[in-house]
């Protein structure tokens, strides 16, 4: 098996750059792609990376972090679009190939801090 750490790398380089052929060369043929906010799936490697291709917007893509584990990885990352920035944590899977088999995307939405815990807490 490869390494699924530096197979994120690759895949998040190559989605940064729009090298579409880079991209699905790293994903398994059956690949499933899951956003549990919206409740949509999309299956297979042809269809997932339509998706990305057509994805609105000149954003760009920068690692935080990536933690890895024989068959399985996550990342943090930060997309930008303008002045806009969002974070997003990533799960994937690897197949016995080392290809990415899942891939399972939360965008959390940012928001202001409950009363009361400001002697507790520092704002960045």
């Amino acid at each position: 098996m490869t390494d699924l750490r530096k197979t994120v790398e690759r895949y998040w380089a190559a989605a940064n750059a729009r090298e579409w052929g880079a991209f699905a060369d790293l994903l398994a043929d059956d690949v499933v792609y899951t956003l549990p906010q919206t409740r949509e799936r999309i299956s297979g490697r042809e269809r997932y990376v339509e998706f990305n291709r057509e994805y609105p917007g000149d954003w760009q893509v920068r690692i935080e972090r990536v933690t890895a584990e024989p068959g399985q990885a996550v990342s943090w990352t930060l997309f930008s679009m303008g002045l806009e920035k969002m974070h997003a944590i990533t799960f994937f899977t690897a197949d016995a190939e080392g290809r990415i088999a899942t891939v399972t995307d939360f965008w959390p939405e940012p928001y202001e801090p409950p009363a009361g815990r400001e002697h507790l807490a520092e704002r960045y």
